[in-house]
């Protein structure tokens, strides 16, 4: 890529482990971030940087940076799975839980030893979500269980086929599980309902307020629902599988992969629009992550090759976070506050960067030279 500098090396901090970055997630609260390894390790990295790089104001405009004085604390290690991380979720009572293909779900407590939460023997734990009531659900097959506070035991249902994703909805009261041929809706109270649609539904994102539930399929294409009455929205035509989702913290469009550009879909309201808006650097390599600002109009988007950029939606503008290298970016998470962005790749490297709202003033951002991933 195309660029002066990265802004990772002047205001973030970054390692690699040799083991490919399965997921990316940032604690309920405190400044930590997990990173699971497909080796079976969680990475807990400390953004506490004492003596770490900032930025400020210039008198004329922009902005400077201050190097840093120390070190950036270096990330610690819990082995958590015999083989393989498969997914991960911040705890909202702290810490992070793991999935594993040895069957565990296991709670990495930000202070002490992993704890083994639930074992599904000669089974693998392919999803997991945690809502901000501090109630957990993980799959196993088509088997969806769900455990916490308020529940009186663990809760199980079965699907019609084996679940590829799960995630609560925004007020934590009902689960999603994707699979083959459609969405389960499991209500916190009452019994589970179908969204059905043909197809291989493999990750699922909620909108801000409840109101609609999407999922990108196999089948290079996107299917939604207005949960209310179950009504369809079809979005389809991507030269890939849209495998990333991610709606703007007001809900008002959903960015997502299965291209070469972040491609986003206005949701004010659905279908307002023709045909979806693609923003960003042009680029010659299939975007693989998207997550969108959790304040702003802001979309953090990495490539095939490792790259990551910003960019905002209807602009061919973008400011650059990484250069090309380290594999695939297979996660990409904002911290609560929108101030860290953490990132991991394919071939193990994996870090986060301080993004200040002073970054994001035209100014500053004309001063950094545009790219091509």
């Amino acid at each position: 890529m195309n660029a002066p500098s990265s802004l990772l090396t002047l205001l973030g901090a970054s390692w690699e482990f040799g083991a490919p970055v399965v997921a990316v997630a940032w604690a309920v609260e405190g400044g930590l971030v997990g990173f699971a390894f497909g080796d079976g390790h969680l990475a807990v990295a400390d953004a506490q940087w004492h003596g770490g790089p900032r930025v400020k104001p210039k008198p004329g405009g922009g902005v400077a940076v201050v190097p840093a004085t120390e070190a950036p604390p270096r990330p610690v290690r819990a082995a958590c799975h015999e083989g393989s991380c498969l997914s991960l979720a911040a705890d909202a009572n702290g810490g992070f839980i793991t999935g594993g293909d040895d069957g565990r779900v296991v709670r990495v407590p930000p202070v002490g030893n992993p704890q083994v939460l639930a074992h599904v023997p000669g089974g693998w734990v392919s999803a997991l979500a945690c809502s901000a009531s501090g109630v957990s659900a993980y799959a196993s097959g088509r088997s969806v269980l769900r455990l916490g506070p308020g529940l009186g035991g663990t809760q199980a249902i079965e699907l019609s086929a084996p679940a590829t994703a799960l995630a609560f909805s925004p007020d934590g009261r009902g689960l999603a599980a994707a699979h083959s041929s459609g969405v389960t809706l499991w209500p916190d109270t009452g019994p589970p309902r179908t969204l059905a649609w043909p197809g291989y539904h493999r990750v699922l994102a909620w909108s801000p307020d409840g109101t609609y539930l999407v999922s990108g399929m196999q089948e290079n294409a996107l299917h939604g629902w207005r949960v209310a009455d179950s009504g369809d929205l079809e979005m389809g035509g991507y030269p890939g599988q849209p495998l990333s989702l991610s709606f703007a913290h007001d809900g008002r469009y959903l960015a997502t992969s299965g291209a070469t550009r972040p491609v986003c879909w206005g949701f004010d309201p659905p279908h307002a629009a023709a045909s979806p808006v693609e923003c960003g650097i042009r680029s010659l390599t299939p975007v693989t992550c998207v997550a969108c600002h959790p304040r702003q109009s802001l979309i953090a988007a990495g490539y095939h090759n490792g790259a990551v950029l910003l960019c905002q939606p209807g602009s061919d503008e973008g400011l650059f976070i990484k250069g090309s290298g380290g594999g695939a970016v297979n996660g990409l998470a904002w911290s609560a506050d929108g101030s860290r962005l953490a990132f991991g790749t394919q071939d193990g490297v994996f870090g986060w960067l301080e993004l200040p709202d002073a970054l994001f003033t035209s100014r500053t951002r004309s001063s950094i030279r545009k790219g091509q991933p």
